[in-house]
């Protein structure tokens, strides 16, 4: 990855709160927020005024989601682009097993090189669009970011999930309303129940908003097709 005096660097990571968040994780962290300074401003996946609020308003903001993921988790992280949050859930939980899907090749690029640099065992990066992995993939928990208006975005991951998995969307102030508009189109496409719940509280002030919607019968891929990592579920106590 390259570096240059035009490419403003990193801001610094706000002791209190990325510390209390990221803990061991923190050094990786710090190499990820300059990662997406430098060659994520360069390539086009951030703009340059999102630099000086990386931490607060994208690092620490998809940190906290890590409070909904039970240990040993699969995770596809839909339409990934720069690696929010599934980079950050990724380096801040080796023990969750994370898929990062992205359309567009220079993106995957980016993500590829990310996953190498910060040596992340457990995350793998995938290029395709949700609907084109349907029966290849599917996870405990598909998450998202300033992806997709809720409905079309359920359209997307809701097939991705096995039972009793979980749509956990990254959304903003409008949440109560994107759900409620969208919720009788999103139980059509799979029985689920739909709630916001605001994460990290205490941690990141605001809060991060997000929408849950939860399958709550099968109808996912079909018996041995291929999971997210392969191999046998793990399962653990909910954090």
């Amino acid at each position: 990855m390259t570096s240059g005096p035009d490419v403003p660097p990193a801001a610094e990571a706000p002791p209190q709160e990325a510390e209390a968040v990221f803990g061991d994780s923190l050094p990786k962290a710090r190499r990820y927020a300059e990662l997406l300074a430098d060659d994520g401003v360069r390539r086009g996946l951030i703009g340059p005024r999102e630099v000086p609020r990386l931490w607060g308003r994208h690092l620490i903001n998809c940190a906290v989601v890590e409070e909904l993921l039970p240990e040993g988790a699969d995770v596809i992280d839909v339409g990934s682009g720069a690696g929010l949050p599934g980079v950050v859930l990724g380096l801040m939980r080796p023990d969750l097993n994370v898929t990062l899907l992205e359309p567009l090749l220079r993106r995957t690029v980016f993500l590829e090189e990310a996953v190498q640099t910060l040596e992340l065992p457990n995350v793998q990066v995938r290029r395709g669009r949700a609907e084109e992995v349907r029966g290849d993939l599917s996870a405990d928990f598909v998450t998202a970011r300033a992806v997709a208006p809720l409905g079309r975005l359920a359209g997307w991951s809701l097939p991705l999930l096995r039972k009793n998995g979980s749509l956990l969307a990254l959304k903003g102030e409008q949440a109560e309303a994107e759900l409620a508009a969208a919720e009788k189109d999103v139980s059509k496409l799979r029985p689920s129940v739909s709630d916001v719940i605001r994460v990290g509280r205490g941690k990141v002030d605001p809060a991060t908003t997000v929408v849950r919607v939860t399958v709550t019968s099968d109808g996912g891929p079909p018996p041995g097709s291929q999971k997210s990592r392969g191999g046998k579920k793990k399962r653990g106590r909910k954090r």
